[in-house]
């Protein structure tokens, strides 16, 4: 093994114990990019683990099916828009991608021979191209390897090495824990992160954040698809707007063990951020813990950062009358209302919604497609229209508190 393999493998894999990684791990691991017969845009999932690089593979298709792109490229020329999009966002001036592929194996031999974790990792040779039309042409040659056997781990492999180890373990919060769980073989949400935004930072919310004299790195711009999870339902974390509010109505699904997606077509979903949602968001950034309140005492930070009138006396002001009872607390609801009143929303009440889960197991009769359904979002709750307490709509409730959701099957898709 290379000495750039190794480190590949102890970034991704870590630094497994005697027995190595176990060969269950990487054999579910081991998997092409293949699409479902029953939807021809749709990426099958055969076995847990491999969603953390198949769904943001997953959205980018459905993005570049947004901007016409997807009619046009198929799964090979998807990976080289995909690779240009991870490298505008690390933001590199000059473009320079790294593309792995086997080495001394053709792609016929490969369902004859069963490669094990070290002679896979042994004959995989690693290419620096330089230009988009380098790389067309040797993803192309190559065109059968992304569907057969070892496709999911070659692109994430080329992924990495495009971005870099050092700059990957430069963002990477403890870099001791490896991309991949050793034990139960999920994604890490860095690995989320690098795939989805072209950065691998540990964290979802909005900016960094210091904690103990230490630097926690955030998400630092809008993506261009959005990322949603259930475990802010159970308040394990809290998603930035950067996420949140993508440029385009495509966001992965987190479960406690799974990644899907969910879609619509609409766009007034993710219209420019208004007025009153940038202050939403800059009013969140000094309330960390999500309490819904900040201490008066910041109230000018948050004036100042949103361009409003911050003079002393003007700020005391304020403060007396939005917290007239003199606790030390400004409410956001409060302070939303006063600065910023009566803003109507330009999501419509009802729209078509798209659900996809890779794993056969998920879906109806074991096929993978779309689930479709309508959303009905309002700014109240109405008890005339209220649908059954699922995971899905309880991780939609984190970006649409008053979403529900009619689904067009007899039951709501899975999330795992």
């Amino acid at each position: 093994m290379s000495d750039t393999n190794k480190e590949v493998v102890d970034l991704v894999w870590g630094r497994p114990g005697g027995g190595g990684v176990p060969a269950s791990l990487f054999r579910r691991w081991s998997q092409g990019f293949v699409y479902s017969e029953a939807e021809r845009s749709a990426l099958e999932q055969f076995e847990g683990g491999p969603c953390a690089v198949i769904a943001p593979v997953q959205v980018f298709a459905l993005f570049f099916l947004f901007i016409g792109y997807f009619t046009k490229y198929k799964l090979a020329e998807m990976c080289i828009l995909i690779n240009r999009e991870l490298t505008n966002n690390f933001h590199w001036s000059v473009v320079s991608c790294a593309f792995v592929f086997l080495h001394g194996v053709c792609v016929a031999a490969l369902a004859a021979e069963e490669l094990g974790f070290e002679r896979f990792h042994s004959i995989i040779q690693k290419r620096t191209l330089r230009t988009d039309a380098e790389l067309r042409e040797v993803v192309l040659s190559l065109y059968d390897t992304w569907k057969n056997k070892f496709g999911v781990l070659l692109f994430l492999y080329s992924v990495i090495l495009t971005k870099g180890i050092e700059n990957i373990k430069n963002e990477i919060e403890d870099t001791s824990e490896p991309l991949i769980d050793p034990v139960y073989g999920h994604g890490s949400q860095s690995l989320i992160n690098l795939l989805v935004m072209g950065h691998a930072v540990s964290n979802v919310w909005d900016g960094d954040r210091e904690c103990s004299g230490m630097k926690l790195h955030g998400i630092h711009q809008q993506a261009s698809v959005g990322f949603l999870t259930l475990m802010e339902s159970l308040r394990y974390c809290k998603v930035g707007a950067f996420l949140k509010s993508p440029k385009f109505p495509i966001w992965i699904l987190g479960s406690e063990t799974h990644l899907s997606v969910f879609f619509t077509k609409e766009m007034a979903l993710v219209a420019p951020e208004s007025p009153s949602e940038q202050a939403r968001r800059v009013f969140q950034t000094f309330d960390p813990e999500d309490n819904g309140f900040i201490p008066d005492t910041l109230l000018e930070d948050v004036m100042k950062a949103l361009d409003l009138v911050s003079e002393p006396d003007y700020v005391n002001l304020m403060k007396s009358k939005l917290d007239p009872e003199g606790l030390g607390i400004i409410l956001l609801s409060q302070f939303l209302q006063e600065f910023f009143p009566d803003q109507d929303s330009v999501i419509p009440d009802s729209f078509p919604v798209y659900h996809y889960n890779g794993l056969k197991q998920s879906n109806h009769n074991e096929k993978v497609s779309y689930v479709e359904g309508t959303a009905l979002v309002m700014g109240f709750e109405d008890p005339m229209v209220r649908t059954d307490d699922t995971p899905v709509k309880r991780c939609l409730q984190t970006k649409w508190p008053y979403i529900e959701l009619l689904w067009t099957t007899e039951r709501s898709p899975s999330l795992n």
